[in-house]
């Protein structure tokens, strides 16, 4: 195995092993048990157990901020909205492991890296999208970022709680999300589709 092949099956491991376990239980003796290498290899490549974490964490994040933002680029506000919920209940589905880790505490206070962060950083991004729609239509776009709060907090909150449920299925969590985010409580429709 390359030293590059063997960097990439630790992270592996290591980003099974932290959503299995978590950062504090994970250890570098059985990451390297699971790699069939020893101690000093784990440590040549990531310096310990934070290195590598911090990595898989980088990795997480660089993913799922990718499919918001695309999801965020595109379409009108509903399909935005639309969009955005798909994205992150795809996220969930398609890379659990990697979900698990980052709505876990991290082993170290940072301001960047975190869920947290990505999530302001989406609150900021929903926050100008909204304010340039309710602009258009007369609102008070400084009230977007409020607004842009309690959509990404009930989107994440949500994806959260999906984790574990996985029921229904993502398109109708998704459907649902935006029948509440688009029509409010006194509009809801009785069987909401995404738009698509």
């Amino acid at each position: 195995m390359t030293g590059t092949q063997r960097r990439e099956q630790l992270i592996e491991i290591g980003r099974a092993l932290f959503a299995e376990r978590g950062y504090e239980a994970a250890s570098i003796e059985e990451i390297a048990a699971r790699a069939q290498v020893s101690k000093p290899v784990v440590y040549e490549h990531f310096g310990g157990k934070e290195g590598l974490y911090a990595v898989v964490v980088d990795r997480e994040m660089s993913k799922l901020l990718e499919m918001i933002t695309s999801s965020l680029a595109q379409n009108r506000s509903r399909i935005r909205v639309e969009r955005v919920a798909l994205a992150l209940l795809t996220y969930v589905e398609e890379r659990t492991d990697g979900f698990r880790i980052l709505v876990r505490d991290s082993p170290v206070a940072a301001d960047e890296g975190t869920y947290s962060s990505l999530l302001n950083e989406a609150v900021r991004q929903v926050g100008y999208i909204l304010a340039g729609d309710f602009a258009r239509r007369g609102l008070d776009p400084e009230l977007a970022p409020l607004y842009a709060q309690a959509l990404v907090g009930m989107v994440a909150t949500t994806a959260t709680w999906w984790l574990d449920e996985r029921t229904p299925q993502k398109e109708v969590v998704a459907a649902h999300l935006v029948n509440l985010c688009w029509n409010g409580l006194t509009n809801l429709e009785a069987d909401p589709q995404l738009g698509q």
